[in-house]
């Protein structure tokens, strides 16, 4: 039974890295990201983190809600960032995630948020980009 499971866990650990994304996947989720970026804010809010995507070595999109989606920017040296299995996101003011006071923290890790950005989801979804990841 135990070999099993070890059999099991293995392939989840090698699938797993089969579905990292290229440098090249990122920069284009990247880029699409940034096409419905607004302008940097201060802070949002967030109760619960519904789903996360890496965007690259210092960048994360998070999805604070169904449409409620931010793209942050932490600061370097944020070693492997694109290569995190979770992330957590700090909040040092009641569930408000403001930059400069708050981190991305993942793998030991704590990168500060320089830039926070709403993404315009919905029009991502009426573009037909947001399914792509």
């Amino acid at each position: 039974m135990s070999n099993r499971l070890l059999i099991i866990a293995l392939s989840l650990c090698a699938a797993g890295g089969a579905l990292a994304d290229t440098p090249a996947t990122e920069k284009a989720n990247l880029e699409r990201f940034q096409k419905y970026a607004g302008a940097p804010v201060e802070s949002f809010t967030m109760w619960k983190m519904y789903k996360w995507q890496g965007l690259g070595p210092e960048n994360v999109a998070v999805w604070t809600g169904v449409n409620d989606v931010y793209m942050l920017k932490v600061g370097l040296p944020c070693n492997r960032l694109q290569d995190a299995k979770a992330i957590t996101i700090t909040s040092k003011m009641s569930h408000q995630v403001s930059r400069r006071l708050d981190f991305v923290n993942f793998a030991a890790q704590q990168c500060q948020i320089l830039e926070i950005r709403p993404i315009d989801y919905k029009a991502m979804i009426k573009g037909g980009e947001a399914a792509k990841s």
